[in-house]
């Protein structure tokens, strides 16, 4: 089926300085984003609508507010930035796209499997019309990085309602969706040397004896979270297992919750007993990680996060780390490695010890966007020898409208990044004529920060978030024999017999 993007208000009327209802710099900000949702959903199909407020000269709204948006005059064009895709225009009169207008009645003929809406005002234009969307039983996704108000607390406010209450779902348009990696499964753990030594006991007596039934194996958790491990378990199960096998998983990037089976395996017992350790700390690592980045990139409420966690990582691990962070929700990670497996491009901006090699943080800058090629975004460190502030300003200047954004990284020494200071790094941003510059955040990034910055109105445009998906507790995961030669059994405590789970696939 198809989706349908409503693009609301992105209109000269609110996005061009100048007009009465103009929503100012930080509405401006969300225009790329929206141009890189626009082509991606284009591209795969999706119908884009045009929401467009449209009033006559004497509307009962200017009461409220200044007349704007009058039909006939500029303001009530799309702004030139996006006039150029293509999308149906819907005038509306009042907040919501749906009141007296034909929108329903054009989706219901659509079928959406869902409505991805964004821009202007969050907290007025664009939640009534989530709000009819959600009260008319449609999906809604709701790009927080391609929605804007005027109103930072109010911005702040229509965000959570429309998650916590009317059940949207909160995304970043720069969200990479891994792929599914292509693991190489190591010689030691093919040979047996990573698993517990009682298991190959196990297999070598039961090897001896002449005993190798066909036996279903289950494997859950001890707790919720979010499942990853699974491909690279499914490339092991793939060496080892003989042709007559059956199994049954569920998917990297999948929620589950306490002792759900996310893994039924059915073969002789000898071609994968061996691996049961292997099978459960790739699941148990693996989910602990995309779980805690899950926690992150809920907290962010669509801000964009990228994992930049491999720096507290064993370089054997710090691949699969960072994929797990991606399968978790994060739009990036900074290992090469890592982007590797998620199917993306690494990300990453410029290190405090080039700038300190160079002595200036302007040289090393403008020596970073010399000689990287254009496709790298060109975000600069700014807190190495002078004033966050002064030192942001200095390098937009020196790098004359090719800076993309700035990175705060404040040491603890310093008293670190504070919501404060990225609302002063903004203000004098757009003072100085860098209103495209946008601010990201890393250093000691949690979900508790995340919501201190986002709650404060801190105009943040993305975090780096390391030890917290890093150090991540592992989720323990059980594997237990359930039917022998098709003869339910279980050990004492456990329900003998297959455990029923209908969200399970066959992968095998």
């Amino acid at each position: 089926m198809a989706k349908a993007v409503l693009v609301v208000d992105m209109l000269r009327g609110f996005l061009e300085d100048g007009y009465p209802l103009y929503c100012g710099p930080g509405a401006r900000r969300i225009i790329p984003n929206i141009q890189r949702l626009l082509e991606q959903e284009i591209e795969e199909g999706s119908k884009v609508f045009f929401i467009c407020d449209h009033h006559a000269p004497d509307d009962a709204e200017f009461e409220m507010f200044p007349p704007h948006c009058i039909e006939g005059t500029a303001e009530v064009e799309v702004i030139p930035e996006l006039a150029k895709y293509p999308g149906e225009v819907i005038p509306k009169r009042r907040f919501s796209g749906f009141f007296e207008t034909d929108l329903d009645e054009r989706l219901r003929k659509l079928a959406p499997e869902k409505l991805i809406v964004c821009g202007v005002c969050t907290n007025i234009c664009v939640l009534h019309t989530v709000t009819d969307a959600r009260n008319r039983d449609y999906i809604v996704e709701v790009p927080a990085d391609c929605v804007a108000s005027f109103n930072p607390r109010g911005h702040q406010f229509a965000l959570e309602h429309m998650e916590k209450t009317l059940g949207a779902k909160l995304v970043s348009s720069q969200a990479q969706k891994a792929l599914p990696a292509k693991f190489k499964t190591p010689d030691f753990i093919l040979s047996g040397e990573s698993a517990d030594i009682y298991f190959v006991r196990t297999v070598d007596i039961l090897r001896q004896e002449g005993i190798n039934p066909v036996a279903t194996m289950e494997i859950f958790p001890s707790r919720a979270g979010i499942l990853c491990g699974m491909e690279e378990v499914k490339a092991l199960l793939s060496e080892v297992l003989p042709e007559n096998r059956e199994v049954w998983a569920l998917s990297d990037g999948e929620p589950f919750e306490r002792k759900e089976v996310v893994l039924r395996i059915t073969a002789p017992y000898q071609s994968y007993g061996t691996y049961e350790t292997a099978m459960l700390g790739i699941l148990a690592h693996s989910s602990g990680w995309a779980t805690a980045a899950r926690e992150c990139v809920d907290a962010a409420r669509g801000v964009p996060i990228i994992s930049f966690g491999v720096r507290h990582a064993h370089p054997l691990i710090a691949g699969v780390m960072d994929y797990a962070a991606v399968v978790g929700g994060c739009a990036g990670c900074s290992s090469i490695i890592g982007a590797k497996l998620a199917g993306i491009e690494p990300a990453g901006t410029i290190p405090h010890t080039l700038i300190l090699i160079m002595g200036d943080t302007t040289k090393a800058t403008q020596a970073f966007h010399r000689h990287m090629p254009p496709e790298v975004a060109r975000i600069s460190l700014v807190d190495t020898f002078k004033d966050e502030v002064e030192e942001s300003v200095i390098v937009a200047r020196a790098l004359e409208g090719h800076l993309q954004g700035v990175r705060l990284d404040t040491p603890i020494e310093r008293g670190g990044v504070t919501p404060h200071l990225v609302k002063e790094v903004r203000a004098h941003l757009d003072l100085a004529g860098f209103k495209e510059v946008t601010i990201f955040v890393s250093g000691g990034v949690n979900p508790e920060r995340i919501r201190e910055f986002l709650d404060s109105g801190a105009p943040v445009d993305g975090f780096g978030v390391g030890s917290y998906i890093s150090s991540a507790r592992p989720i323990d995961f059980t594997a237990d024999l359930h039917e022998i030669e098709g003869k339910p059994i279980a050990k004492r405590g456990r329900l003998p017999g297959i455990t029923p789970n209908p969200r399970l696939k066959r992968i095998m």
